[in-house]
C-alpha cells in the first residue's frame, strides 16, 4: 500500500505506477490518502482515509488491516483520482500558505482552496480518474486539513516564501520534505503536455523557480478572465465502481 505522495518528474507516473515497475504485480498495489496528520493520528485523534486499489477484495482486505474505532478508512476504486488529488493539494497548500502569509483574508483563501479544487479536478480528468473523487477524502478533505492545518509543512513553507525564505532554507532548518514543491514541477509539467490550465500551479512554480515576486504571481491570477465554474472536466462522469 502506498503512503507516498507525488507524480514523478521525468516519466509523470504516479507513485503506484513507479512501484509497480520497480516491485512488478500492479494487481497488487493501491494508494491510501486523505486528510490525515501524523501528529494527531498517533494520538488518536478521529480520522479517516481513502484506500484505492484496483481490485475489490484487495481493497477490502487491506481496508480490515487498517481501519480501527479511531481511524475510518474508506475504499475507492479510483486510484488515478485519488493519488492526483494527494499530490496536487500540496501544491494548492503552498498558495494558501503564501497568500496567508501576505495577510490575506478568508474570503481570499476560500477563494484559493475552491479553485484549486477544480484545477485538481481538471488534472484527474486528464489523468483519466473521476472528478467526483475530489469531492471526498482524498481531494477536499486532505486539501482542507492542508490548507488551514499549522502542521502542514506545505502551508508553513508557503508562509516562509513570501518572507524571503527559500525552499533549500526551509528544507535544511526543518529538516522536512515539502512535497508541494517538487509537485508543482511535476504537475506543470504534465498539464502542458496534457492542454490543461493550472493557473495556482504555475503561479507557484514562478515563485519557486522562475523568479516570481508574489505580486507577479498575484497578478498571474487576478488578471486572468474567469471561465465557467467547472470548465476543463467531464460532468458526465458516473463514476468508478470497484470490481
Amino acid at each position: 500500500m502506498v503512503l507516498a505522495k507525488g507524480i514523478e518528474l521525468e516519466t509523470g507516473e504516479l507513485m503506484t505506477e513507479v512501484v509497480a515497475d520497480e516491485l512488478g504485480h500492479p494487481e497488487r498495489v493501491g494508494a491510501l490518502s486523505g486528510p490525515n496528520h501524523a501528529e494527531e493520528v498517533c494520538r488518536g485523534k478521529l480520522s479517516a482515509a481513502v484506500l484505492a486499489a484496483d481490485d475489490r477484495s484487495l481493497a477490502e482486505r487491506m481496508q480490515r488491516l487498517f481501519i480501527s474505532r479511531d481511524f475510518r478508512v474508506y475504499v475507492s476504486a479510483d486510484v488515478v483520482g485519488v493519488e492526483v488529488c494527494a499530490a496536487v493539494k500540496n501544491v494548492i497548500a503552498i498558495a494558501c500558505g503564501a497568500a496567508a502569509g501576505l495577510g490575506a483574508g478568508d474570503n481570499t483563501l476560500a477563494v484559493i482552496m475552491t479553485r484549486g479544487l477544480a484545477e485538481i479536478s481538471r488534472v484527474v480528468s486528464a489523468k483519466g480518474g473521476d472528478p467526483m473523487t475530489c469531492m471526498g477524502l482524498a481531494g477536499m478533505g486532505d486539501l482542507i486539513a492542508t490548507c488551514t492545518s499549522p502542521h502542514s509543512r506545505n502551508r508553513t513553507f508557503g508562509r516562509a516564501l513570501v518572507d524571503g525564505i527559500t525552499l533549500e532554507q526551509y528544507e535544511r532548518d526543518t529538516h522536512m520534505v515539502v512535497e508541494g514543491a517538487q509537485a508543482a514541477r511535476s504537475v506543470l509539467s504534465f498539464a502542458r503536455g496534457a492542454g490543461v490550465e493550472v493557473p495556482i500551479t504555475q503561479a507557484v512554480h514562478g515563485m519557486l523557480y522562475e523568479g516570481y515576486s508574489p505580486d507577479t504571481a498575484t497578478s498571474l491570477l487576478v488578471d486572468r478572465l474567469p471561465h465557467e465554474e467547472f470548465y476543463g472536466l467531464d460532468t458526465t462522469a458516473t463514476g468508478k465502481a470497484l470490481v
